[in-house]
């Protein structure tokens, strides 16, 4: 490709991008002249506190942690060096 067809392609990119913006800031006046959107509920829990988790104490299927391998210690089977 020429650096003439270069530039050419540039400018194709830059225009279709110009009118891609026209068109986003025509869809956002369209938004703000529809009004204000109705509002999230609120959330339930207060904002300075994380909700609470209950952990129950029975204890994990042991299917779960089938091959597995215990983390910095390597495989169940092996010993750690």
């Amino acid at each position: 490709m020429s650096e003439q067809e270069e530039l050419t392609a540039i400018q194709h990119r830059l225009d279709e991008l110009l009118q891609r913006v026209g068109q986003l800031e025509s869809t956002v006046d369209q938004l703000r002249a529809a009004g204000p959107a109705t509002p999230a509920p609120a959330p339930s829990k207060s904002p300075g506190r994380p909700e609470l988790v209950t952990i129950p104490d029975t204890p994990y299927n042991s299917a779960l942690w089938t091959d597995t391998d215990d983390e910095g210690l390597g495989a169940r089977d092996r010993h750690a060096p």
